[in-house]
């Protein structure tokens, strides 16, 4: 029952802010009022008064505070030696000729015109504070709502970023943030779309040739099968890998410095790529998880080969504090058009044939790992034909 009743009487935000600065304004009113008074009696000291006769003997003597009478001037109550108070006045002073009449002010004169001068003091503030505090908590509402429908499920949904305070900053990590995720909750959902036709067309290999195969199966229809499983195990590999690259977890692998050069020397050597160039003899050296890397080389090489069996080339070279790693090819190369594209999960370039080999992960997997080592990935032309995949990392610092 308190928590209905809280939620019931519960004050919007700009509501709560306002009559907080009432309150403020109330209790400094309240404050300069004290001190005024404080002020005004010690301005104000008692003052002897004493009262004497023609033979300048003392018949009345006090100590009283002046009071100032308006229009009478200033006035002074002063007790006689023989018990009775007489009133000792003293006018205002009289103007001389030509002297106009003192100037009128729009507040009485005394504590009333001072309390009525904080009173309208106060109401100005209170009155020009409402439009400032309800702009303010306007955009928070506006945060609210749009963190709300985000919650609800609208992924698309991005709020105002209007100004450079702390209301601004906050839109503008939201944004960000609803917009990663959206990138992500897309980027899965392709996965899993592209995975299930994917995963459908070796198993329906497999399948033609289970039931094609005679009691003895030859040696073509086992290669076939046996390609198509390892197809599938390659499949399921990448989409687990490419899963948690996506889901940034923390657990890849150690980082450590990888000596590059190497690195490439042996993917060269399985694949019998040519190792090309090497920054003066030395070893190239990175810092990252040597099995995601070894993984990125193998899958730009085997990309390589898909195309140009016989004639791919690397280079590894250290640039302005970069490993930059080039992978050629003779292959028909790819428009520029295409360029980016062939780094999105499962997309294969028009024409392409599924008898190629390949899932299409690999390239994408290659984007990511780049991306996990602050590195970038790119394809450009090669001279002569071709195409050249560029992998760009930060190299150790020594």
């Amino acid at each position: 029952m308190p928590t209905i009743w809280r939620e019931r009487w519960r004050f919007p935000l700009y509501l709560r802010i306002w009559l907080a600065v009432i309150a403020a304004v109330g209790v400094l009113t309240i404050a300069f009022g004290w001190l005024w008074q404080v002020n005004r009696e010690q301005t104000n000291p008692p003052r002897e008064v004493v009262i004497r006769n023609e033979a300048d003997e003392v018949i009345g003597q006090s100590m009283v505070r002046p009071m100032r009478v308006p229009g009478a001037g200033i006035e002074f109550d002063v007790k006689m030696h023989d018990g009775s108070t007489i009133t000792v006045q003293l006018p205002p002073r009289q103007r001389r000729p030509g002297e106009g009449p003192p100037g009128r002010s729009f507040f009485p004169r005394g504590p009333t015109g001072f309390i009525w001068l904080l009173g309208i003091v106060a109401m100005a503030v209170i009155v020009g504070s409402y439009p400032i505090i309800r702009r303010l908590t306007m955009r928070l509402e506006e945060l609210r709502g749009g963190v709300e429908r985000w919650g609800e499920g609208d992924l698309s949904v991005r709020v105002a970023e209007n100004g450079n305070d702390e209301v601004a900053f906050l839109a503008r990590r939201f944004n960000h943030a609803a917009e990663r995720v959206e990138t992500l909750v897309k980027t899965h959902k392709s996965l899993l779309a592209n995975a299930s036709h994917e995963l459908r067309s070796p198993l329906a290999r497999i399948r033609m040739g289970l039931e094609l195969m005679t009691p003895e199966p030859s040696p073509a229809a086992r290669a076939e099968i046996s390609r198509n499983i390892a197809e599938l195990d390659q499949l399921i590999d990448e989409i687990l890998l490419a899963s948690r690259l996506d889901a940034r977890e923390p657990d890849m692998g150690t980082v450590e410095a990888v000596d590059l050069t190497g690195l490439a020397a042996e993917e060269c050597a399985r694949t019998g790529a040519t190792l090309e160039a090497v920054t003066a003899g030395q070893s190239v050296v990175v810092p990252g998880v040597s099995r995601l890397l070894r993984r990125a080389v193998r899958n730009l090489l085997e990309n390589a080969r898909r195309y140009s069996p016989d004639e791919v080339t690397v280079a590894v070279q250290q640039d302005a504090g970069h490993a930059v790693l080039r992978v050629c090819d003779r292959g028909p190369g790819i428009p520029p058009a295409e360029r980016e594209h062939i780094f999105e999960p499962f997309y294969r370039l028009p024409g392409a044939s599924e008898r190629h080999g390949g899932v299409g992960l690999g390239l994408s997997l290659v984007r990511s790992i780049a991306q996990r080592h602050q590195g970038s990935v790119h394809c450009e032309d090669r001279e002569g034909g071709g195409a050249c995949f560029v992998l760009r990392l930060p190299a150790q610092h020594v």
